[in-house]
């Protein structure tokens, strides 16, 4: 039997173990590679929370795909901005694609909700999301997720690609951050 994992001393409690994180994303690799047979699917990963997420998944995936990146802002610290700005934009064209964006979360929906909205304009066959969280009770737009990991509390969560204010992301698990260490992080 596995050791129970030992929590950083900024998580209030984990909330996903990393075994339950990883069998998730196989499972998630089978759906895709299921769905996408006889495709090439353009896998875009959103930076710099997909990374985990994207490299665990790329390698369960049983197809030929190909990778993009795009990188978009839309937080400070805790809080959104309500303003998605785009960093890094795709190299490749999406002309006729298969497209599947790779997420680490979708909260409001407002960033993936532009970045859809975006790669639409640029001629895919097909444009789905799949994301390791969702938290569909914070949804202010209507946008619903293909692939889903996991859909968690409305609780602020680090570890697995995921960030506070660029710490936590190499946390093998999904972990709730105490508020204390929000409060002692803030502006740093």
């Amino acid at each position: 039997m596995a050791e129970a994992q030992k929590p950083h001393p900024d998580i209030e409690r984990i909330l996903i173990p990393e075994e339950d994180v990883r069998r998730r994303i196989q499972e998630l690799a089978r759906e895709i590679s299921r769905d996408y047979a006889g495709r090439t699917p353009m896998l875009v990963g959103v930076l710099k929370g997909c990374i985990l997420f994207l490299s665990e998944l790329i390698k369960e995936i049983e197809l030929d795909c190909s990778v993009d990146f795009i990188c978009l802002a839309s937080y400070t610290g805790t809080n959104s901005s309500g303003v998605v700005r785009m960093l890094l934009d795709l190299r490749d064209s999406a002309q006729g694609r298969d497209m599947l964006v790779i997420e680490d979360i979708v909260d409001t929906g407002l960033t993936i909700g532009y970045l859809m909205q975006n790669l639409q304009t640029r001629g895919p066959r097909t444009v789905e999301v799949c994301t390791l969280l969702d938290k569909p009770e914070c949804r202010k737009i209507g946008i619903q997720p293909k692939y889903v990991g996991f859909r968690i509390p409305n609780d602020f969560v680090v570890g697995f690609g995921l960030d506070y204010n660029e710490r936590y992301r190499n946390l093998p698990y999904i972990g709730v951050l105490k508020p204390s260490a929000i409060a002692s992080r803030k502006g740093s």
